[in-house]
């Protein structure tokens, strides 16, 4: 795995842009890319406790940097194994709570073998929830609130992109997500 930070950094800024703002998979994203509003941080540490803290200072940071609309913290070692990673999704959730951060922050994730529950790991729909690293992305609620108000149904944004990814195929995402 590689450990230039830079270069990994680049390559989530890359997937963002190629993927989820070029084909709309996350409609609020343009918006923040265009403002360079976004934070991209690739954590040093592999253990979870180390993770989980940087979590938390991101979520600090965000406290005090209005500027800053979203952070995409991204785990290039340590979490390859999907389930692995799911778990500290689930503590970094309960961390995010007993932080007093409910109703602040959201956490979405991202990993290169993600597989939605029930689904088989080679279907295409898989991959609006890939990215190049494991990555713990923390939204702001009000700003996801704001931006649900002036979207005409947003319930149908996950249904859009299964339908586009399975249109476009395994490939096509291959080719973004190269790492």
């Amino acid at each position: 795995m590689m450990t230039d930070t830079s270069e990994i950094i680049e390559q989530t800024r890359h997937w963002v842009q190629q993927l989820i703002v070029k084909y709309n998979i996350c409609p609020f994203a343009r918006r923040e890319v265009e403002r360079k509003s976004i934070r991209y941080v690739a954590a040093e540490e592999q253990k979870p406790q180390a993770v989980l803290q940087q979590l938390i200072d991101e979520a600090k940071h965000l406290d005090t940097t209005p500027e800053t609309e979203t952070t995409l913290l991204i785990l290039p070692s340590g979490f390859e194994g999907f389930y692995d990673f799911l778990n500290l999704v689930d503590i970094a959730d309960a961390l995010l709570i007993e932080e007093g951060y409910e109703g602040v922050y959201q956490l979405a994730h991202f990993h290169p073998d993600y597989c939605f529950d029930g689904e088989p790991q080679d279907d295409p729909a898989n991959y609006t929830n890939r990215a190049p690293y494991p990555t713990l992305h923390l939204l702001r609620e009000a700003s996801i609130e704001e931006a649900l108000q002036n979207y005409d149904h947003p319930e149908l944004i996950p249904e859009r992109n299964i339908e586009f990814a399975r249109r476009k195929g395994v490939e096509f995402f291959k080719g973004i997500l190269t790492v």
